[in-house]
């Protein structure tokens, strides 16, 4: 109960309240941050940075939010592909709704646990690692719960116009699902980085400040 009472803060809530906006407008407007065909993906920045500021339970609510997203996104028509495996039977909707909330959390509570180990040891280290390991989560759970849709997988791109027989299962995760996207999320989290290491530095000057005037 004490632990609940720390984190459910004004000042917890109203970070949380900020990188949740965030979190769901850079979802919702993704794919209008393009290069060329390839989307730019900045949300899983607001995620590692709350779950820096506010630890893993603020990780976590922020992944979780992510994923939830995502899920009503495909429902909304923004995501063709998610939402040609929601509605290919219940067996694909189940697992693809477990997949978008599993690997969203993940992400959160895995970069959160990550700088939480390491920060004590090199803070500006453990913002690059705890940076890097969100997408890495985040695809790699991905990338589990692709392959063992398997079939699904043919049909969705069939329905979406592309011909893909022939082509194993693992070259339609890893290239067609994966592909440079991965690459260019792991790029986005590492350069913006050092600005999530200074923003957290500024909230922790704040937080000290505001504990030494009580």
């Amino acid at each position: 109960m004490k632990g609940e009472k720390k984190f459910f803060s004004a000042r917890n809530i109203t970070y949380l309240a900020v990188l949740l906006a965030l979190v769901i407008v850079l979802q919702v407007f993704s794919g209008y941050f393009k290069v060329g065909t390839t989307s730019l993906s900045f949300v899983l920045v607001p995620i590692v940075l709350g779950g820096m500021i506010l630890g893993v339970a603020g990780g976590a609510i922020l992944g979780f939010a992510f994923g939830l997203v995502v899920i009503f996104d495909a429902l909304g028509g923004l995501d063709p592909f998610t939402f040609l495996l929601l509605t290919a039977g219940p067996a694909s909707c189940v697992l693809t709704v477990i997949l978008c909330i599993v690997k969203g959390t993940a992400a959160g509570v895995g970069s959160a646990l990550i700088f939480k180990v390491l920060c004590n040891k090199n803070k500006y280290i453990a913002t690059f690692v705890a940076s890097a390991a969100a997408p890495i989560l985040n695809t790699g759970i991905f990338v589990i719960g692709a392959l063992c849709m398997g079939g699904t997988l043919n049909q969705t791109f069939s329905a979406l116009g592309l011909d893909v027989t022939g082509y194993s299962v693992f070259y339609i995760v890893f290239v067609l699902c994966v592909g440079i996207n991965f690459f260019v999320e792991f790029a986005i989290n590492l350069i913006c980085a050092p600005a999530i290491y200074i923003v957290d530095n500024a909230v922790g000057k704040r937080i000290r400040a505001a504990r030494g005037a009580k």
